[in-house]
């Protein structure tokens, strides 16, 4: 099944130092075009990160964020010893007090308590690492649902162009045996002698070169082929847009040899559905 370029995930890791939020977002692209924005404390494992989006992700413009609440409360209190100390030993020197009463007063002076931020560490990456695989599975669902929806697309506008050939088959003998009609009718006009053998074999030779079988055949394989290769079990935008080059190569030749305003309205319509295929094909993966 086709998967579509864009996708957002979204995940949240709930450790000791705090929450960390996880965020993927993807875009069209022909290539793999990583930005990440990481936290610092996760910043060592940013190369095994890109590996990892890339491997999964295999095409788009992703942006990766990783990043600490802003409302985390991630900080741990720590007493400051010496300078409590210093505190004590002051104060025993203005006033009488028991130790414990000067400890009360000094924990209240300035910088008394210091405040450390706590950070991850090593045993919080398995962690860390599951919520990121967590956000990448959400990005593919994503991608696979709108690849659902770009699917349906894509079958309805190949089935118009189907019937669209099928209406240009109905016409097809009718328009040889028009042009046969008229450029007799038109040697006749022109009241001169002339070779009937050579005139049928230079008639032959003109129907055969605006004839359009094989761009009949080749145009139906390959709607056909387009068909089968969008229920393949992997996804394969540059695929799907090669064979979109070959349909639209048949449909310009078909148009070229029309010599016929039916048929030539039914070419226009046909490159009309195939221009809106090709549009949605630059976002499948």
């Amino acid at each position: 099944m086709i998967q579509s370029m864009t996708g957002y995930g979204k995940s949240l890791v709930q450790l000791e130092s705090g929450n960390l939020t996880i965020e993927i977002k993807s875009l069209n692209s022909k290539n793999i075009d990583l930005n990440t924005r990481i936290t610092n404390s996760v910043k060592s494992k940013e190369l095994l990160i890109r590996k990892h989006l890339s491997d999964k992700l295999k095409r788009g413009k992703i942006e990766f964020l990783l990043y600490k609440d802003s409302t985390n409360n991630n900080k741990k209190s720590l007493l400051n010893s010496p300078l409590i100390n210093t505190y004590i030993d002051q104060l025993r020197d203005i006033v009488d007090g028991s130790a414990v009463e000067l400890l009360k007063i000094a924990v209240k002076m300035p910088e008394a308590i210091i405040s450390e931020e706590i950070e991850e560490n090593d045993s919080d990456w398995p962690i860390i690492f599951k919520q990121i695989e967590n956000a990448i599975e959400s990005l593919i669902k994503y991608r696979k649902d709108e690849g659902l929806a770009l699917e349906k697309d894509f079958i309805m506008r190949i089935h118009k162009i189907e019937d669209l050939l099928s209406s240009i088959n109905k016409i097809d003998p009718k328009r040889i045996n028009h042009i046969r009609s008229k450029i007799n009718l038109e040697i006749e006009k022109l009241n001169i002698d002339h070779d009937n053998n050579r005139f049928e074999q230079e008639l032959i030779y003109y129907i055969e070169k605006i004839d359009i079988t094989e761009e009949q055949v080749r145009l139906k394989n390959h709607l056909e082929y387009f068909l089968s290769s969008i229920k393949n079990s992997t996804s394969n935008g540059k695929k799907l847009a090669f064979i979109g080059q070959e349909i639209g190569r048949e449909i310009n030749t078909i148009g070229s040899k029309a010599n016929n305003s039916e048929m030539q309205k039914l070419v226009i319509q046909m490159k009309d559905e195939l221009e809106k295929i090709k549009e949605q094909l630059l976002n499948v993966l």
